[in-house]
């Protein structure tokens, strides 16, 4: 039995993956700013589940809770790098600042340091699989993807060196990079809860579903332990891409 630790846990992809967890017999400690919607796990896997309140844009949470783990939930083995979101869709010169602030806040701040705090105990017991969640806007570029496409490219290259830096003592990162997937809050967060926009981006498409990710991150954590993924994109069928962009001046 595995001990894995998820981040924004309380909804989406953090839910499946911890479900998933919970399925296969190991003990899970669900993190996320709304406690409430966590209780699900408690009530139904009283013995193997730690619900923790947490906020990864404040360090000091992050550190007090980490600390704070009961001995049956400290030696972490499996830490999902979950909590993140995107907001907005503007252009870079009229994008909101604090936007911006928020997603580096959450997607690269609050991940490194969740990371950095329970990295050493991993090392320590040489064992441990580090899943950081990213995307494929991280590789490729779009109109108004701006800061969340760099927030995720620096997710991809921060799992990269990690397993720079941990070569040899039995601790490895991944990180899994999904396209398009639906049933989701992700896309309705994204437009500030305006569900006609957030639905027009699934029109006619069978995307991924947070249970296809929960499925590969279970999968890249039960590998054995030679085995490190380094990065694994995930798209669906009806997603691909595309050639670049030409703007083309107006013919006279």
């Amino acid at each position: 039995m595995n001990t894995v630790f998820v981040t924004g846990a309380s909804s989406g992809f953090g839910r499946s993956i911890a479900l998933r967890f919970l399925a296969g017999g190991d003990r899970v400690v669900v993190c996320a700013r709304r406690i409430e919607r966590m209780r699900e796990f408690e009530r139904e896997y009283p013995d193997r589940v730690l619900v923790v309140e947490l906020d990864v844009t404040d360090r000091a949470a992050i550190e007090r809770a980490t600390a704070a783990l009961p001995v049956q939930f400290q030696h972490v083995d499996v830490l999902v790098n979950n909590a993140g979101l995107a907001l907005g869709l503007s252009p870079a010169h009229q994008a909101d600042v604090e936007e911006w602030d928020r997603m580096i806040a959450t997607n690269c701040t609050g991940l490194v340091h969740v990371t950095r705090a329970l990295l050493p105990g991993m090392v320590e017991r040489r064992r441990g699989t580090i899943v950081n969640i990213g995307s494929v806007a991280g590789e490729f570029p779009y109109p108004g993807g701006n800061v969340y496409g760099a927030t995720k490219a620096f997710v991809h290259q921060f799992t990269q060196n990690l397993n720079a830096d941990l070569i040899g003592t039995g601790v490895r990162a991944s990180c899994v990079e999904p396209g398009l997937v639906g049933g989701t809050e992700f896309s309705t967060v994204r437009f500030g809860g305006d569900t006609a926009r957030s639905g027009a981006v699934y029109a006619g498409t069978e995307p991924l579903s947070s249970d296809d990710i929960a499925e590969a991150v279970h999968w890249i954590a039960k590998l054995p332990a030679r085995v490190t993924v380094n990065a694994l994109t995930i798209m669906p069928n009806c997603q691909s891409f595309a050639g670049m962009t030409i703007k083309r001046a107006a013919q006279t």
